[in-house]
């Protein structure tokens, strides 16, 4: 069965730091362009970070650019986003995305992250 899970979200302080998981399950996710998206309150989903499964070079928002690191643990079939800096702007479901085409697109349950003292 295939299936994305994220992990790692919660309440954070202003100015702090945490690290979000997503763990495939049911096919070789280092074989797909792996990202994760947020969706901040009355806004649309957008791409934060990606890495390509060629290479694995990354790109990132460049609202968020030098706050945030993609990077996979193949071995363990997971990619992780660690983010730094954090604002109440950065408030959002986070969604771990995996891409080949677009019959093999998949999507995590989304994890809350709350910035807020």
């Amino acid at each position: 069965q295939v299936q994305l899970v994220e992990s790692g979200g919660g309440l954070v302080q202003p100015g702090g730091s945490l690290r979000l998981s997503c763990a495939a399950s049911g096919f070789t996710f280092s074989s797909y362009r792996r990202s994760w998206y947020r969706q901040a309150p009355g806004k649309e989903r957008e791409l934060v970070a990606a890495i390509r499964s060629t290479g694995g070079s990354t790109n990132y928002a460049a609202s968020v650019q030098g706050r945030l690191t993609i990077y996979s643990v193949n071995d363990k079939n997971t990619v992780y986003l660690t983010r730094n800096s954090l604002t109440p702007d950065d408030t959002a479901v986070s969604y771990c995305n995996s891409y080949l085409s677009r019959k093999y697109e998949y999507w995590g349950q989304g994890t809350q992250v709350t910035v807020s003292s």
